[in-house]
C-alpha cells in the first residue's frame, strides 16, 4: 500500500513538473514590418510590445523591416503580437495597420506613398 501511495505521489510530481514546463514555453518569431521607417518607429513598437502580456523581448530592425519578438506561448500568440503592432500604426505580416493609430504617427513614420519616410 505504501509503495502504491509513493508511486502515485511520484507520478503527480513528475506530471506537475512537465505541465509547468510546457506552459512556460518561450517562442521567438520574426514578423515582417514593412512600414517601419526610422529609429522613432523602432522605439514606438518595442516599447509598446514590451507592455504586452507574455512578451519578454522585442527588437525592431528598421533597415531590414523586421521585428523579432520573444514571448511565452501560454500568455500570448503570434496573431496577438501582429495585432499589437497594427494597433501602434504599423503593418505586421498580413495584418494591416490600425487606421486611427496610423494617422497619429509622426510624418517620418508614415509610408513614403503618404508623404512620409526619412529624407535621404
Amino acid at each position: 500500500m505504501k509503495k502504491i501511495y509513493m508511486l502515485v505521489l511520484a507520478l503527480f510530481a513528475i506530471g506537475g513538473t512537465v505541465m509547468a514546463q510546457a506552459k512556460k514555453a518561450l517562442q521567438t518569431v520574426t514578423i515582417s514590418t514593412p512600414s517601419v521607417q526610422c529609429e522613432s518607429c523602432k522605439k514606438k513598437i518595442e516599447s509598446f510590445l514590451l507592455r504586452e502580456d507574455g512578451v519578454t523581448k522585442a527588437t525592431v530592425d528598421y533597415k531590414r523591416k523586421q521585428t523579432k519578438v520573444s514571448f511565452y506561448t501560454d500568455r500570448t500568440n503570434v496573431e496577438n503580437i501582429k495585432t499589437a503592432i497594427a494597433n501602434v500604426g504599423y503593418d505586421a505580416d498580413d495584418v494591416t495597420a490600425n487606421e486611427e493609430s496610423y494617422k497619429k504617427l509622426p510624418k517620418c513614420c508614415k509610408k513614403p506613398e503618404d508623404g512620409g519616410g526619412m529624407k535621404q
